[in-house]
């Protein structure tokens, strides 16, 4: 009888689930970002559920049908940030360079045949899996890690214009050329970013300043356009001239005198009916909000669940919610500071910083757009608006985030040690 005791109970320790051995003690990194992962998640699921009301009415779909395919998104992000955290991030150095010579050609076959969209072309359709693909998403993630390796790798030379600050200058100005074009204010949210990043890795200040006067002339001459194409008497658009209405850049003049002409009266305008919808949103949502799921602007503004995301939480969580969100976001940027602060290898720490920046920049453009701080942008509100191509790279950029941190804690000593890079 003894014998046949001491078998069962082998069999019992051999199927007993170990959760915290295989999850737990598997999943490493910056404990804080790890948190901030699972309250921004949970907000995209009460909000994304409490926002489709109008698209499921539109497409004669349930909401119910998108909350689980948020939830579906939610868990695929998880994971991918969980299986990228376990990369050692010395390997995004090495795949750096071949991400940032594939994504050229898909912009570029993206620009010229990829999904239109109000005059634009930002999507590819993947054949299988039959789901449009933004090849910006890529292309930003594949440009920081490039610029990451590069900035890390010509220190010594940082400062010499042919040495340092071509190799670095040229990639961004590839990649934002490409974007442009189809996205002006992804573009120049990258070209932001990397100048931050460029001001930190010690790139000469006079450089950078020329780079940025050249990269304004463009943004300068849309401002100019704006405003002479504006007729104050009549409160409208004048015709542009035939070269100034190819392409998207009706569309960029539009949002420029919309954000800087647009008054209280002109609440039927089509251009303002956005912005106003949103500040209608925010009006109803007072201190404390009207409570999850009884927003009322959700049936009238669009994009309420990506790019006007921020109005529906205001309206339903009040100016409260609305200040927790952006503390949300600047505690992971400061976590990101402080991991690149203690980042001995100089390709992580820069690693660490870009990819951080442009969350933040982003999430900072999206919630600006919804008060009326700044021109339509289009961009989403990482890990809350609802998922996309954008909510799966803004996935895999914090698993990169969170591979530099579980490094760092591996030189710390609460792990093996780690390899150099």
């Amino acid at each position: 009888m003894i014998r046949p005791m001491a078998n069962l109970i082998n069999i019992k320790e051999l199927f007993k689930p170990n959760i915290s051995n295989n999850l737990v003690n598997k999943t490493k990194g910056d404990r804080v970002i790890w948190g901030i992962v699972v309250i921004l998640t949970l907000i995209s699921l009460l909000v994304v559920y409490s926002s489709t009301g109008s698209l499921a009415y539109k497409y004669s779909k349930s909401t119910e049908s998108y909350l689980f395919k948020q939830f579906g998104f939610i868990i695929l992000g998880v994971l991918l940030i969980y299986f990228a955290h376990r990369v050692n991030y010395t390997i995004y150095a090495r795949v750096a360079k071949i991400l940032f010579l594939i994504s050229i050609p898909l912009l570029i076959y993206t620009l010229f045949f990829g999904v239109q969209l109000n005059a634009g072309s930002r999507w590819i359709k993947l054949p299988v899996i039959n789901m449009t693909f933004q090849t910006s998403d890529m292309a930003k993630l594949a440009l920081f890690m490039y610029l990451s390796l590069q900035l890390s790798r010509k220190q010594n030379v940082i400062k010499d214009f042919k040495k340092g600050f071509l190799p670095i200058i040229i990639p961004v100005v590839i990649i934002c050329v490409l974007i442009a074009p189809a996205n002006l204010s992804t573009a120049l949210l990258i070209a932001g970013t990397s100048f931050m990043l460029m001001f930190i890795g010690r790139v000469n200040t006079k450089h950078i300043l020329l780079s940025m006067g050249i990269a304004m002339i463009p943004v300068l001459f849309l401002l100019l356009l704006a405003v002479t194409s504006w007729d104050k008497t009549a409160h409208k658009q004048k015709d542009l001239p035939a070269i100034f209405s190819a392409g998207r850049i009706p569309t960029w003049v539009g949002r420029i005198q919309t954000f800087m002409y647009s008054k209280k009266e002109d609440e039927g305008d089509e251009k303002s009916y956005q912005i106003n919808q949103a500040k209608i949103a925010i009006a109803n949502g007072s201190w404390f909000g009207k409570g999850p799921g009884n927003s009322e602007a959700r049936n009238f503004l669009p994009h309420s669940y990506s790019d006007f995301i921020y109005a529906i939480i205001i309206e339903e969580y009040g100016l409260f919610g609305a200040a927790f969100m952006i503390f949300i976001y600047l505690l992971f940027l400061y976590r990101c500071i402080r991991l690149y602060r203690k980042c001995p290898f100089a390709f992580g720490a820069f690693l660490a910083l870009a990819l951080s920046f442009t969350l933040v920049i982003q999430a900072i453009a999206n919630m600006g757009v919804a008060v009326n701080a700044f021109p339509n942008t289009g961009v989403t509100l990482p890990l809350v608006s609802m998922g996309g191509s954008s909510f799966l790279f803004t996935c895999l950029s914090i698993g990169i985030i969170l591979s530099v941190a579980r490094n760092v804690e591996q030189l710390e000593g609460k792990n093996l040690p780690v390899v150099a890079e």
